[in-house]
């Protein structure tokens, strides 16, 4: 899968695990994102490879710009996680751009649900689709800290 629609001009996005910068990505969660500061690269490498990618990447240098990772059943359930956009880039749209193509990647599954968290993001999400629960005392975590 390579998508450029919702992008700007000179950006795609591919679900190619092989084309994924993975220390790239690490740096970006690990450093800057509030929800995984300090997870390690063996940590990160693992939930690459139990969840379906998506990259952002720049058409004319290859670089990756952006990432996205979802964690699946492919039949009734996903959480789509890990969405970093390069600083550089942002204010462009890629973020919107990245969570419609994995919305419409997940759309032929037939899932219930894809669910989400977010601290400040959530005006990119709208444009995707996506809805504070609708009944958020049904839903429960477990968490370990």
């Amino acid at each position: 899968m390579t998508d450029t629609s919702g992008l700007p001009d000179g950006y795609e996005i591919s679900a190619d695990p092989d084309r994924l910068d993975v220390e790239r990505v690490h740096r970006w969660l690990s450093a800057d994102a509030y929800w995984a500061i300090g997870r390690t690269l063996g940590r990160q490498e693992r939930a690459i490879a139990g969840s379906l990618n998506f990259g952002v990447y720049d058409t004319l240098s290859g670089e990756q710009v952006a990432y996205a990772r979802v964690v699946t059943d492919q039949a009734t359930f996903a959480w789509l996680c890990d969405v970093y956009v390069d600083p550089a880039v942002r204010g462009k749209g890629i973020g919107t751009a990245l969570a419609e193509a994995a919305r419409d990647h997940l759309a032929p599954y037939g899932l219930r649900r894809v669910l989400l968290a977010t601290h400040d993001a959530h005006g990119v999400y709208e444009k995707a689709g996506f809805r504070p629960l609708a009944e958020p005392d049904r839903w429960m975590a477990l968490v370990f800290e």
